[in-house]
């Protein structure tokens, strides 16, 4: 395994995929930006990372791995946690910007931080859960769907990104404009810190389940697949 992921990093990954992660977690310096709307980015790498710009798909990445004396089951694991460790290291930055991103927004007033759930800083805790949960979906969506013939990474990508999008409207834009949700307006934005983090802890162990599920369908997918 550290081999394939040392392959990953070195041969896989191209170099933009570094600057989106390093560079998008940035965006949360600017005020009144939709925090919800940065974790959508890191999803505009997979494409980068499995078409590769002449490193990937178009370099028969995937047919040079299954090559390798190593299991099938092996790969889809390898880019999993590749995958993985972009979404963790591009969380990490978010959360080491969020002092000065407060800081920033210190002039603007409560209601307007706060005004659409999940959006505001004063709900980051949870806007994390939210993400992390939307990462899961979006690697249950991609992963089988690209690894069942090896090659559709038009299919995955736009399935993923949409089906992202609307995960996040929904819980960002949507579940505050419904009559009697009210109080997940007031979750979000007013619930003290440790109801927060223990709702990013449960996100955690759902996010752990659904990508053990998609390593299991992925693998077998990839399986079937006869090069």
């Amino acid at each position: 395994m550290k081999a394939l992921l040392y392959k990953e990093f070195k041969l896989a990954m191209h170099p933009i995929c570094y600057l989106f992660i390093f560079a998008f977690p940035l965006m949360i310096l600017i005020p009144s930006y939709p925090l919800a709307i940065g974790f959508i980015y890191v999803l505009t790498c997979y494409p980068i990372l499995f078409l590769g710009a002449n490193k990937g798909q178009q370099s028969n990445d995937l047919l040079f791995s299954t090559l390798l004396p190593v299991r099938k089951k092996d790969i889809v694991l390898a880019r999993i946690i590749t995958v993985g460790i972009l979404q963790v290291i591009f969380i990490a930055m978010q959360c080491a910007l969020y002092p000065l991103a407060l800081k920033l927004n210190a002039g603007m007033s409560s209601d307007t931080a706060g005004k659409i759930p999940g959006i505001g800083l004063d709900g980051f805790v949870s806007v994390l859960a939210i993400a992390i949960i939307g990462y899961a979906i979006a690697d249950l969506v991609f992963f089988p769907i690209y690894y069942r013939r090896g090659k559709s990474i038009v299919a995955s990508t736009l399935f993923m990104i949409l089906g992202f999008v609307l995960y996040l409207g929904i819980f960002t834009i949507a579940i505050p404009y419904i009559p009697g949700c009210e109080w997940y307006m007031n979750f979000l934005s007013k619930s003290g810190v440790g109801v927060q983090f223990i709702v990013l802890g449960v996100a955690l162990i759902i996010y752990a389940a659904l990508h053990l599920l998609v390593y299991r369908i992925s693998s077998k997918e990839l399986e079937k697949v006869d090069f």
